[in-house]
């Protein structure tokens, strides 16, 4: 069972959310409510890559997926629904902008124009700042092909546009989910290096 153009995943452990915590040998539910998206599984297990398909992904990878992929939500009567991915008996297509990594044999790997940045905390300064990670910088934890043709890579500490951190959760880590046109910077020391034209990739 193939799909022409779409990607047929199942849910990691087959859970379509990540809600329990063990403490002390108890499982406690952390969330009750299903529309909340950051309770939502955010790993998809592939079963059959598209007709035709070329690319790197093979069955049995794990997708990094949007939230809404296999999140329940109530529709205007309240009745439990699926969103639009949803396929059936736990299997969901999923379209090629719909996932933005994925891991083979262990290691994760970018996806088209995606990459990702780790935030880091706020460091003391003379002027305070009300946030929890430093504004616009972070350091590269998954760069795409581009950016390293550009000389990013994993490490480089790096400045990117505002609004466009997109928060995950990757291997017990806090990352942002970003566009490549979205570095703007590689900060090396007192050295600042442009990677890109912006106009070029918008």
């Amino acid at each position: 069972m193939k799909s022409p153009t779409q990607f047929i995943v199942k849910p990691f452990n087959d859970k379509r959310y990540v809600n329990e915590k063990e403490i002390g040998g108890v499982n406690f539910i952390t969330n009750t409510s299903e529309e909340n998206h950051k309770a939502s599984t955010r790993y998809g297990v592939v079963v059959a890559v598209p007709l035709n398909y070329t690319g790197e992904i093979k069955k049995g990878d794990i997708l990094l997926v949007h939230h809404n992929v296999f999140k329940f939500y109530n529709d205007m009567y309240g009745r439990r629904k699926s969103g639009k991915s949803y396929f059936m008996d736990n299997l969901f297509f999923i379209d090629e902008d719909q996932f933005f990594l994925y891991n083979q044999e262990g290691v994760w790997h970018t996806y088209d124009r995606y990459c990702f940045v780790k935030p880091i905390k706020t460091k003391e300064s003379t002027i305070i700042k009300n946030t929890r990670y430093e504004p616009l910088i972070g350091l590269m934890k998954y760069p795409n092909e581009y950016l390293k043709s550009k000389g990013i890579n994993e490490g480089d500490l790096v400045a990117f546009k505002p609004d466009g951190e997109y928060e995950f959760e990757v291997d017990g880590e806090t990352l942002y989910r970003m566009y490549d046109h979205q570095i703007t910077l590689k900060l090396n020391g007192n050295k600042t290096t442009q990677t890109e034209d912006n106009t070029s990739r918008i």
